[in-house]
């Protein structure tokens, strides 16, 4: 079979150039997928020009109407034409695409706006009048004087009327609208020393201000956490752990939120390199790996991270709207919020996050108080029992370690523990602890649960758990997959003390279990764990596997709902959570204790 080579025509050019207008629409494409790009663009030159004070005003989610007005330094008269040139800028000089310690650095965003909108722009320099410039979808309409005392005002009316194809793809007034929020109050995160405002035009004319921000005074610190408690409020703040690292190279600083502070998304964690907002993979999966320990699955972390270093040691240069950064070493990045994470977590200690009180507060209900019982000092309340320690306490399982019962014995009854002094257990399983400023109600399943979770990952660390032999094998029937993938990590349960193995069919035989268990069901906790390991997929790691198998086993240890606990065992447990780590949430992510302060309860009964 004979191929003709192709032919081409002497007088037809299949290579064309593109003209200016074509060049610019595409370049556009790139920089400005949507109003909100637009804007993050506009405010990044604004900062770019040493404003105080940025205002964006926007009609019908910004696709009719952009306006970002700021104080800077300004454009001069004579550079108005260049301002929306394709690669002009003021910010580089093209020596050096490595140092670069501006927002802006390639000179594209006002020329590619320009050329698919109606564009605008007004600006003054110091020693200048103010000049304005119009361009109609690439055309240059001309330049004239304009008035503005200082600073510079781009509008933008009508984006992509020059390409109808791109609005089509816009998504509704409101989605727009959050998503340019979205852009500013990111942008307002990383620089408190400005004042930031988004403004709608409605319908009407009427205008309406969605967000403000003022300056916020004081040291970096005390700025930055005002701005945080504006933007995401002062709950965020109040049960936040502060973070800040250094390297050699790179420095962070920013908050994280206590565990049982997290979201249902994960739209609230917020990475910040040099002062620019970044989408990361890696560092998120950081995030998520440091908490994985302390979050249930489906909630997320909260926290706003920023990283510092020289612009030398990070590619800003990667993605056309400069979302997304590649470092020098990752790796010394990724260790660095790594470590700062597990610090800031560990010096958490048993803190609970103030929002659940705060929810007690709200969900409480005030009934007149039945006059046939003020004087009983037992009640029942959906078939539970409310038992006071005077009444005395029936024996529970062995759970709580005698070292555990013996430690609390030998200190005075005081109130001054953070944890208090127990008074009472109600509905069984609820620890009613007075403490020198209120009380405190502890889950005791919750909170046993970290203690031996916490107990059976420092065993494994150290070197194994340890295990105590059956005296007969407990044998578990199981499908003949289950069984493979059970004796699959049969090495790494024995690092817990849970040693297992064939036992003919598809049996399995449970031959010794975590000593520090004491008495369970093997069975039941062999089940338990097959639902986690299917629960994984097979794609975590071996240590990820580990320690989801270890919350399931400490689950299953711990002291159960429904048993009463004596009055020394409930102060043990409390010690014991005292001097636990992370004690404040259970491995689920829910909290193990709520704090009321007097001051609450005593408004709750209009004492104050």
């Amino acid at each position: 079979m004979s191929s003709k080579p192709i032919e081409i025509q002497s007088d037809s050019s299949v290579i064309r150039q593109l003209d200016e207008s074509a060049i610019n629409r595409i370049a556009a494409g790139e920089v400005v997928e949507r109003p909100a790009s637009a804007v993050k663009e506009l405010i990044e030159n604004s900062i770019d020009a040493g404003a105080n004070r940025i205002s964006v005003v926007i009609a019908n989610g910004g696709k009719t109407l952009l306006r970002v007005t700021d104080d800077g330094h300004g454009i001069a008269t004579n550079d108005m034409p260049l301002a929306v040139a394709r690669h002009a800028t003021s910010k580089v000089d093209g020596a050096d695409l490595v140092n670069i310690r501006t927002f802006g650095f390639r000179g594209e965003a006002l020329a590619s706006l320009a050329a698919v909108s109606r564009f605008k722009l007004t600006s003054r320099a110091a020693g200048f009048d103010a000049t304005e410039i119009n361009v109609t979808g690439g055309k240059f309409e001309g330049q004239r004087p304009a008035a503005l005392s200082m600073g510079t005002i781009v509008e933008i009316r009508d984006l992509f009327f020059a390409t109808p194809a791109r609005l089509k793809f816009l998504r509704t007034e409101r989605a727009e609208s959050q998503a340019i929020f979205a852009v500013v109050k990111r942008l307002a995160m990383a620089e408190p020393s400005i004042s930031f405002s988004v403004t709608q035009v409605i319908n009407n004319g009427d205008r309406r201000e969605s967000f403000r921000v003022e300056q916020e005074q004081g040291d970096l610190s005390e700025a930055m956490q005002s701005r945080l408690a504006s933007i995401i409020g002062d709950e965020f703040v109040d049960n936040a752990l502060l973070i800040d690292a250094e390297c050699e190279v790179y420095h962070l600083i920013g908050y994280a939120a206590l565990p049982t502070y997290s979201r249902g998304a994960s739209i609230s964690q917020y990475f910040f390199v040099n002062g620019r907002p970044i989408r990361d993979k890696m560092l998120t999966g950081v995030l998520r790996a440091c908490y994985s320990d302390f979050i249930v699955r489906g909630r997320h972390p909260v926290a706003v991270i920023f990283i510092d270093c020289n612009p030398a040691f990070v590619d800003v240069n990667v993605h056309p709207s400069k979302s997304e950064v590649r470092f020098r070493d990752p790796n010394a990045v990724k260790g660095l919020l790594a470590s700062a994470l597990k610090k800031a977590l560990e010096s958490g200690g048993r803190r609970a996050s103030k929002t659940v009180a705060d929810g007690v507060l709200g969900a409480m209900q005030f009934e007149m108080p039945n006059q046939s019982n003020q004087n009983t000092y037992q009640t029942t309340s959906r078939g539970r029992s409310v038992s006071l320690p005077s009444i005395g306490f029936a024996s529970m399982a062995d759970n709580l370690s005698a070292e555990m019962v013996n430690d609390a014995l030998s200190e005075s009854e005081t109130l001054n523990h953070p944890l208090g002094t127990a008074r009472g257990q109600v509905h069984e399983n609820y620890i009613i602890a007075q403490t020198a400023t209120g009380l405190v109600i502890v889950d005791q399943h919750a909170a046993h649960e970290r203690l031996v979770y916490e107990k059976l990952k420092k065993q494994v660390a150290e070197s194994s758990a340890a295990a105590q032999a059956l005296l007969i094998p407990e044998i578990v029937e199981f499908e003949q997959e289950d069984r493979a993938l059970l004796l699959s990590v049969a090495d790494e349960l024995a690092k817990l003390g849970l040693v297992i193995e064939p036992f003919g069919g598809n049996a399995i035989a449970v031959r010794e279990t975590p000593a520090i268990l004491g008495e369970i069901d093997a069975k039941s906790m062999m089940h338990d764990i097959l639902d986690e390991l299917l629960d994984d997929g097979g794609t975590s790691k071996i240590q990820e596997r580990i320690d989801d198998i270890l919350s399931r086993v400490a689950c299953h240890g711990s002291v159960r709902s429904g048993r009463r606990m004596r009055g020394e065992e409930m102060n043990a447990l409390l010690r014991e959570m005292e001097r636990t780590p992370h004690s404040g949430q259970c491995n689920h992510g829910r909290p193990t204790y709520v704090e009321l302060k007097l001051t609450d309860i005593e408004r709750l009964f209009g004492r104050k």
